[in-house]
């Protein structure tokens, strides 16, 4: 059973409920890509912790997987401009496609070798 869709519903959710307005969300079995707005007084930390650790412990809790779940320790995250958010939320609608084409880690890689080679519409 892909528990995907309920997993990101939930975090849609609880995401409102403290503040953080998520635009366009989507998942992998391995990563999830977000675009979301903070407030003024939230931090990008304390987002990634209130999103990740209250996510992992309602899967677990609710027993949605026969492992205990746990999200990586680390998370990436960039800026984006006004101008760019329809490419970026073509992006990760459209994670299946663009994965087909590159692997999370394969992108991973590019990413933290600073290569300009992933851009949006490459979704």
């Amino acid at each position: 059973m892909d528990f995907r869709p309920t997993l990101l519903k939930h975090i849609r959710l609880n995401a409102k409920a403290k503040g953080i307005y998520i635009d366009t969300i989507n998942a992998r079995p391995d990563h999830i890509h977000c675009l979301f707005a903070l407030n003024a007084d939230m931090t990008l930390a304390k987002a990634m912790s209130l999103i990740k650790g209250e996510s992992s412990h309602w899967v677990n809790q609710n027993k949605l997987l026969p492992y205990r779940f746990e999200w990586g320790a680390e998370y990436y995250a960039v800026s984006v401009s006004e101008s760019q958010l329809g490419k970026v939320r073509n992006y990760i609608k459209n994670q299946d496609i663009h994965h087909s084409k590159m692997s999370y880690d394969e992108e991973q890689q590019l990413l933290f070798e600073g290569h300009t080679a992933i851009s949006p519409d490459q979704g």
